[in-house]
């Protein structure tokens, strides 16, 4: 007597390998790559707060800035008075981007559902490669400063950069069905992860030059990826003559492959004929609606997760190198190279508990294990740079002590983003509307977003009335939150886990 669903289970596995050809593996670089120059891009800035903050400020008044002009020269051009108000402009900007960038993910979900996937992200990776030199390079070479210029240039940057993780998930979940997607996307949601790398290594190799020098290299290299993408990535099988996922003559397999884990495996077939897309619209699909979407399944809950998560997950991001470098008195760029390692405990947790969650066929228990585990590594990294003794503050700051956080917080991120977006925006009722893929998309991450946006803003004002010890607290409090939203998930995912082993006991 065998399981319902395992001889399923076991056909989708066997399609996975014997329907991979070289156009998967050149899609999942392209992809990998084209998103990791995004992220690069914005690791830079984060990597180069201290050099901006220090060119903002007085140099009376900062000693670490260098005395690169005549005090009079310099003292008419700043743009603050002291370094706390710089640091919270900052912070201003960080809020401004996500925020921008949260508005662009519902749009460019949208757009990217109804125009060429391929066009869409080249277009916002070359667009936003300007827009990062003319930020960070041009105006420090024309000596050009002035908030409101700034501001209105991260608002573009934020919709531009928009474009790129809708469009490469939908073009993954157009060539990769749902067998090994927890494993594949896990491995693939990496990217950010590496572009963050990438972006610390190319700043802290440059940034003895000037701040300036380091928007320069992530822009040309992110500019020339943009150019390789528009040239080189196919958005789906059908454009090379190979059959789309869920076609008819490999229904049993690929039908399987296609469904979301978020439902029994047991469930009734008659259920499929509920459907937002007609079946004979299947050669020419129409794009889901937005409203539609948001009434998916686990849509909702998860984009509420992800406002949490990804606000502790961005706040790593984007202040680490600068509470390493404030806090502990390190070097700008050895504080960006120690950074890292929160980004390979990421890459390494999306990576295991992806494959995991394929061998459980269950996503939110693997959250919910991964979440708790961040809880208690953030308690103890708090209460360990909360002591006074310097060496000891110090004894923290070393690799494993940023891995695990990034382990436990970045790979659930990873996944929520990923392989759970994908298997959200695949589900039998959009099935024929693959078009879904990056509205779904859109409206996770967007949502998720906006709760980094207000996360950054909060990061600074506590952090400049009650210490970063705080900042870690009200990193657990968001890290709870995520576990609580996806509840009913966890419920109902460990019900069927626990009714699959009565019945394989059974079996038995």
């Amino acid at each position: 007597m065998a399981l319902p669903g395992s001889s399923r289970r076991q056909a989708a596995n066997r399609g996975l390998v014997s329907h991979c050809t070289h156009h998967h593996i050149v899609v999942f670089l392209l992809t990998f790559f084209s998103y990791s120059l995004l992220h690069a891009s914005r690791k830079t800035f984060s990597n180069v707060k201290v050099s901006i903050s220090s060119q903002w400020t007085p140099s009376c008044l900062n000693s670490t800035a260098p005395e690169l002009w005549p005090n009079e020269l310099w003292n008419s051009s700043h743009l603050f008075p002291n370094a706390e108000e710089a640091t919270l402009f900052l912070g201003t900007l960080d809020t401004i981007f996500l925020f921008s960038y949260a508005v662009g993910l519902f749009v460019s979900g949208i757009v990217g559902d109804r125009l060429n996937l391929r066009w869409v992200l080249s277009f916002g990776m070359c667009s936003s490669a300007l827009v990062v030199f003319f930020f960070g390079t041009l105006t420090e070479w024309l000596h050009f400063y002035n908030k409101w210029f700034y501001c209105c240039l991260w608002v573009v940057n934020g919709l531009l950069q928009s474009t790129g993780w809708p469009c490469v998930v939908a073009v993954m979940g157009n060539w990769f069905g749902k067998a090994g997607r927890g494993f594949v996307f896990g491995l693939w949601s990496a990217c950010a992860s590496v572009g963050n790398i990438l972006g610390a290594f190319l700043a802290s190799c440059v940034l003895k030059y000037g701040y300036e020098y380091a928007f320069l290299v992530t822009a040309s290299v992110q500019f020339a990826g943009g150019v390789v993408v528009f040239f080189g990535l196919l958005t789906s099988p059908k454009e090379v003559g190979l059959p789309e996922l869920g076609a008819d003559e490999d229904s049993g397999v690929e039908e399987d492959a296609n469904r979301p884990l978020m439902g029994s495996d047991d469930a009734d077939d008659d259920d499929r004929n509920y459907s937002v897309q007609a079946t004979d619209t299947e050669s020419q699909p129409k794009a889901i609606g937005f409203f539609q979407a948001c009434c998916l399944p686990g849509v909702v809950l998860y984009s509420l997760a992800y406002a949490c998560l990804k606000l502790v997950n961005y706040s790593f991001f984007f202040w680490l190198p600068f509470y390493l470098s404030n806090n502990f008195g390190w070097k700008e760029a050895e504080a960006d190279q120690l950074s890292i390692w929160y980004d390979v405990g990421g890459i390494i947790g999306g990576t295991i508990q992806g494959l995991i969650s394929d061998v459980l066929q269950k996503r939110a228990p693997v959250l919910a294990i991964s979440l708790l585990f961040a809880v208690g590594s953030l308690f103890g990294y708090s209460r360990e740079c909360s002591l006074k003794n310097r060496p000891v503050c110090l004894s923290c700051t070393k690799p494993v002590f940023l891995a695990l956080p990034g382990f436990f917080i970045g790979g659930p991120s990873n996944m929520i983003s990923s392989a759970i977006s994908a298997d959200l925006g695949r589900q039998d009722l959009v099935k024929g509307s693959s078009e879904a893929l990056a509205t779904v998309t859109g409206i996770v991450d967007g949502t998720g977003s906006i709760g980094a946006a207000v996360g950054q803003y909060l990061v600074s004002l506590i952090q400049e009335n009650l210490r970063w010890m705080w900042v870690f607290y009200f990193f657990i409090l968001m890290t709870s939150s995520t576990v609580l939203f996806i509840s009913p998930l966890i419920v109902r995912e460990i019900t069927l886990l626990l009714h699959e082993r009565r019945l394989r006991m059974l079996a038995e």
